[in-house]
Formats: C-alpha cells, sequence, structure tokens
C-alpha cells in the first residue's frame, strides 16, 4: 500500500479496546468496523477476550491470525505507548489512535517514525471513508461529496451534521487530532485524487508547515475541487510579540487570508457558512460575479434581500428595459420589476410564476445569479392540493438553473418541506433565512477569481556582514534592495559639532536619533532645520534627554501633494514572509488601513494591494490634488517583499512613513529588526 492507503482502502483492520459499551469508544469503532465486514477483514480486541458485538475478541495484537493493515486504539492514555509499540513491532502500517490526554506523545511519534508505520492521531475523532465503506469515527455519516478535515473533531462532526441537514454527504471525514505524524497537509493532497471528493472542508487552528499546507491546497484547486477554510487566527499572540507597528496591526487572520488568495482557496467565518456555500458548490453552476437578481413575492422581503445584498459586496444589477418589459407582460400592473421585482401577488394566481420570472432573468446577461426569496416551498405544506404544482415548479427551477447554466438560489419560509426536498434533488440550493443565500452567494463568488501568483524566491543575493544597528545601517541595506532614500549623513557618538554633517546636504534638514526604533515617540526627532545653529540647538536638546548617541542628518521632502504611506513586511511562523502596504504616518495605528500577501510578491499583486486600501482615492488625486506614483510605491512594495524573502536572517522591516507623490516614493524612516539568535544583534 501506498503511504496513506491504509487510512482510505485497508484490506484488514483491528481495533483495540472494542466493546459492547455504547457509552465507550471501543464500542463505535467496532460497529462501524464490522458494518464494513463486507468489504475487509474485521479483527476485535479485547483483553478480556469473549465475544464483543457476536464477534470473537481476541485478547491482544499477537492473538490475531494476521497482521492488519490498520489499527485502531480506543485504549486509555497511559496504555496507549504499550499499545503503539506492540503494534509497530508486529509490522502494522497503519495506526489510529483515538486516545487523548496522552503525556509521552513525542516518545510515541519517535517509535512510529523509526518503524516507518504512519500514525493518525492521538486526540482525535476517527476517519469516515464513503468510497471504501471505512468508518472508524464517533457518530454516523451519510455518503456524498464533501470531504471534511478538521483538526477538531466535534466541530468535523458539526459540520458534518449540518451538511446532512442541507442534503449533502460526506465523501470523507478525518480528524487530525494531534497531528504527530499524519499532517492535515498530507491528507488535503490525497484529497485532489479522491474521486468521490468534490468540495472539500477544512478546520485548522494552527498550520504548521504552511508551504506544504499550500502545495497541498494547490493540488486541490488544479483538480477543480473548491476548498473551504474555517479557522481561528485572530489571536494576537504574534501581535504581542512583534516590534514593529505593522507587526502589531496584521493578525494571523491577515497572514491565512493572503495564504487562501494564494491558492484559490476561501476562508469562511462560521460552520453554517462553510456548509451553506458548499450546498451552493454542489448545485449550482459557478458564480461568476458579483450582480445578483432578487424576486420575491412581498416587497419587504425584497428590500431586504437588496440591503443584505448590498452590504455583502453583491450587486443588485439594474435591469435593462427590455427585460422590464418582458417581466410587466407576465406579472400584475402593480407588481415591481426593477430590481428587486415583487411577484405582488402573482404565485397565488399562477404558482408557475416562480419558475418563469426567474427564467427571464437568467436569460439576461445582467445578473450571475438570481435569488428567489419567500413564500416559494410552503403551498404544499399549507395546503395539500397545491403540492403536486409546487412540486413541478421546483423541478422547473432545478431544470432552468441547469439549462441556463446560471444559479438559481430559493430562500424559503418552509423548512423541511416536500417542495424543498424537491428543489435539493433538482439541485437547487435552498435556505431558510435570506442572509445565509445571498452570503453563499457572496462567498462562492470569490472562487471565481483568479488565485494569486505565487512568486518564487528570488535568488539567493551574496550575503554581506550582518548590518550594524541603528537607521543609517537600515537606510544601507534597503537602499542596496532598490529603496529610495533621501540624502543624509551621520553624527557619530559624543561628536561635539554636528554642523559638519550639513555640509553636503540641502536645508532643511531633519535631525534623527539613529538608535531608537521608533524616534517619534521619544522626542527623537527633530525637523525644519535650516541652518547649522538650528542643527546644534536640536541636537544639544536630544542629548541632553536622550544620551550621546548616533544621530542622522537627513534632507527633508520637499515635494507638493505627497501622500504618507507605511510600507513593511514581518515573518509569520507558518506562511513564511509577507509584505504589508497601508495608510502611514503616525496615525497609521489608528486608521488600520493594510494589505497584506505572502513575499516575495510580483509588481501586479503590488499594485492591487495598493487600490485595495480604503485611502486609495487619496492616492488616486484626492479633490483636486494630482495622483502620486502608485507604480513608485509598488516597486517599493517589491523591493521590501524581496528582501524579507531573501534574507532569512531578517524577522521584520518597517518603512514608515514612505513619502509618494506625482514624482516618485522616498522612505524617510526605516526599522529592520533581525530574528533573535544567540550571537547576533536584534536590529539595524
Amino acid at each position: 500500500m501506498t503511504t496513506l492507503d491504509v487510512f482510505r482502502a485497508p484490506e484488514s483492520v483491528a481495533v483495540v479496546g472494542a466493546t459492547d459499551n455504547p457509552a465507550k469508544w471501543g464500542h463505535w469503532l467496532a460497529r462501524g468496523a464490522v458494518a464494513g465486514a463486507h468489504r475487509r477483514r474485521v479483527h476485535l480486541v479485547n483483553t478480556r477476550g469473549g465475544q464483543v458485538l457476536d464477534r470473537p475478541a481476541l485478547p491482544g495484537l499477537d492473538a490475531l491470525p494476521e497482521v492488519p493493515d490498520l489499527v485502531a486504539f480506543a485504549v486509555p492514555a497511559a496504555a496507549l505507548a504499550g499499545a503503539v509499540c506492540q503494534a509497530v513491532a508486529l509490522g502494522v502500517p497503519g495506526l489510529l489512535a483515538i486516545t487523548a490526554g496522552v503525556e509521552d506523545e513525542p516518545a510515541i511519534g519517535d517509535v512510529v517514525a523509526a518503524s516507518g508505520a504512519r500514525l493518525l492521531g492521538p486526540n482525535c475523532l476517527g476517519l469516515y471513508d464513503a468510497s471504501s465503506e471505512l468508518e472508524l469515527a464517533w457518530g454516523r455519516f451519510t455518503p456524498g461529496s464533501l470531504a471534511i478535515v478538521s483538526q477538531s473533531g466535534q466541530l468535523g462532526l458539526e459540520i458534518a451534521g449540518m451538511a446532512a441537514s442541507a442534503g449533502i454527504g460526506v465523501s470523507r471525514f478525518v480528524s487530525v487530532g494531534s497531528q504527530l505524524d499524519v499532517s492535515a497537509a498530507e491528507l488535503l493532497a490525497d484529497l485532489a485524487h479522491h474521486e468521490a471528493t468534490r468540495i472539500v472542508a477544512v478546520y485548522l487552528e494552527s498550520f504548521g508547515d504552511g508551504e506544504r499546507l499550500l502545495d497541498a491546497l494547490d493540488q486541490l484547486r488544479e483538480a477543480g475541487k473548491p476548498v473551504l477554510l474555517l479557522t481561528v487566527g485572530a489571536s494576537r499572540a504574534a501581535q504581542q510579540a512583534a516590534r514593529s507597528h505593522t507587526g502589531s496591526m496584521t493578525s494571523g487572520i491577515d497572514v491565512v487570508d493572503a495564504a487562501c488568495r494564494t491558492v484559490g482557496a476561501v476562508r469562511v467565518d462560521t460552520p453554517a457558512q462553510l456548509v451553506d456555500t458548499a450546498q451552493l458548490l454542489s448545485r449550482c453552476a459557478p458564480v461568476r460575479g458579483r450582480r445578483v437578481a432578487i424576486v420575491a413575492d412581498s416587497g419587504g422581503q425584497g428590500a431586504v434581500a437588496a440591503d443584505t445584498a448590498s452590504r455583502l459586496g453583491l450587486t443588485v444589477a439594474e435591469l435593462p428595459p427590455a427585460v422590464q418589459e418582458r417581466l410587466a407582460d407576465r406579472l400584475p400592473p402593480h407588481a415591481a420589476v426593477a430590481n428587486p421585482v415583487d411577484l405582488a401577488g402573482a404565485g397565488e394566481t399562477d404558482i408557475s410564476t416562480y419558475a418563469s420570472t426567474p427564467a427571464v432573468l437568467a436569460d439576461s446577461s445582467v445578473t450571475d445569479a438570481v435569488v428567489l426569496s419567500g413564500y416559494f416551498g410552503s403551498y404544499g405544506r399549507d395546503i395539500p392540493e397545491h403540492q403536486a404544482a409546487e412540486s413541478e415548479v421546483a423541478r422547473a427551477i432545478g431544470s432552468l438553473a441547469a439549462e441556463r447554466a446560471i444559479p438559481v438560489v430559493v430562500h424559503s419560509m418552509a423548512e423541511h418541506t416536500a417542495t424543498v426536498r424537491e428543489l435539493h434533488a433538482a439541485g437547487v440550493p435552498t435556505f431558510a433565512d435570506v442572509e445565509a443565500a445571498l452570503r453563499a452567494v457572496a462567498t462562492a463568488h470569490r472562487f471565481a477569481q483568479a488565485p494569486r501568483p505565487r512568486v518564487g524566491r528570488v535568488p539567493a543575493r551574496e550575503r554581506q556582514a550582518p548590518p550594524g544597528s541603528g537607521y543609517l545601517a537600515a537606510r544601507r541595506l534597503l537602499a542596496d534592495a532598490g529603496v529610495p532614500f533621501p540624502a543624509a549623513a551621520g553624527i557619530a557618538p559624543g561628536a561635539p559639532d554636528p554642523g559638519g554633517a550639513m555640509r553636503s546636504l540641502s536645508a532643511p534638514v531633519a535631525l534623527k536619533a539613529d538608535w531608537l526604533e521608533h524616534k517619534t515617540e521619544h522626542g527623537g526627532v527633530a525637523t525644519g532645520l535650516g541652518d547649522t545653529a538650528a542643527l546644534g540647538a536640536a541636537y544639544d536638546d536630544m542629548v541632553a534627554r536622550l544620551g550621546s548617541h548616533g544621530y542622522v542628518v537627513e534632507e527633508m521632502d520637499r515635494r507638493t501633494d505627497v501622500v504618507e504611506v507605511i510600507v513593511a513586511a514581518r515573518r509569520d511562523p507558518s506562511f513564511g514572509p509577507v509584505v504589508v502596504v497601508g495608510a502611514g504616518g503616525v496615525q497609521a495605528e489608528l486608521t488600520q488601513d493594510l494589505a497584506l500577501e505572502l513575499a516575495p510578491c510580483s509588481h501586479d499583486t503590488a499594485r492591487e494591494m495598493i487600490r485595495r486600501l480604503r485611502s486609495w482615492p487619496l492616492l488616486a488625486g484626492w479633490r483636486g490634488k494630482r495622483p502620486v506614483d502608485a507604480d513608485g510605491l509598488a516597486a517599493v512594495v517589491v523591493a521590501v517583499s524581496e528582501l524579507i524573502a531573501d534574507r532569512g536572517d531578517i524577522g521584520e522591516i518597517e518603512l514608515n512613513p514612505v513619502r509618494v507623490s506625482p514624482e516618485g516614493a522616498l522612505a524617510v524612516d526605516a526599522l529592520v529588526i533581525a530574528v533573535p539568535t544567540p550571537d547576533s544583534p536584534s536590529t539595524a
């Protein structure tokens, strides 16, 4: 068997800890194993022997007539290490450990690694594969096309249960647990070749080797399998550890979103959003744009739907006069034929209106999805003699959606009725809440966006000696990487006369404390110094307040129509280097206007990041000002992204502000923080 086949289609399975007690894990594993006994040989192990589920139970693995391909352990934490060692010694290739609270996990991992066996878990809820009828997990599963890989077993079961309620079955379920050996990334890559899987749901709390995970998600995208990622990562741990302003303003979620954009995956916020989107993806044609047409049998419901669509970033498409005329010919005189369309009771007179009206909109070239909202789905429940007609319309809605290759989504006031089941059977996603319906459309549309190109690491440049500490050293490093700075000169610590630093510079100048990371917060910057006397006074003041250290004299930027921007980079523990651009200056933390992508990035990606900013109108020319040089700013973003990607010894970079004018970008402060090592300085 190949590496992970033992967890997908084993020819023999043993359950250690099998029991008849339905309150124990060993019962659920044994029950599931026995249910697949027509597909593989099944062995039950219980130290007391006897009978379990009316099958003989042997006292140990060494008593089995063969070495099984896969052994599932439901044993006490203290017994797991011994049980794993016994299985490995017998030559078992696949191990599934449900057991939680294991204290000697590293030792177990060492034993497994040395043996060449593969271990899933421990501390997991097991696995299920519909194609091979392998069920070694708590709970019951309905076969289908949704694969679930979850770091939290219970959350994975919640997703599976919600999917079943929506009429979506599971192709594969894997609870990864502690990932002591087999990782989520490996399991996801394996799904790229899993024929039954069409959509992949992932829940992760940590990402481990981010590059390996991205490779797996790339494989799924290339296989045409959309990935919906749920995570909890708004953790501030990394932010609290950051020393740059940008590091403290960007979160793990920002990085996860950037990673998703790179491989065409989509992050969702809740299990409900995940399942709602999976329902739409599994039943509909792709949502190719943001334009929606709304059909409602209530003016109020139509208005709520329109407002909700706009709030979710969808466009309530303006219907052309010809389309409105076609609608007016089919609807009562008092019906609203603009978007949203109000049927004004037409459905009560002729229930086929619920299909014919979306058909008109699906024929148009102005919408990417049709949302039907209101009472449809309730007629057969409330008036049983109308059930046959309503079911016929449900099938007609499904047919038109398939024929026109456009998503038709139904928000019905009814749940679990015969008509809703007909809609599901006809391939029409249905929702009990209009916001859920529209959010699913908005989320599914994100899959239509091209993935961000994964730019390879730039060729390693010849390493220089580690830069010294301070602003001057940071300037030199960044200038060599292509970042423009104003002319400057240094003042050595203890220099009695700073005036010599101005000889080669044009006034006015600024005086800066070279060693301080955040100069303005400590009074380490004096600006507008027009001559040597002013420079001398500012220097004497700083030395008196801050001490006799190195200082920098720098020409001030006197260009007009300038916008201050922050450009920065940091190193994420899982996904590696990232680059950030945003509104800069002393109010950067107040505005929190940032765009982040994985580094290195291309010039096109840098331009797109800049256009995503809320402050983009300021850069594009606000209230008569000239547009700034966005390409020059993008070049700075690219240079910073390549520098941090190329220099593994750099932990953070921050340029704040970068002053961008129509004539170009100019950095006037810089901070470079090295990755801490025992024998290297922490800052440059």
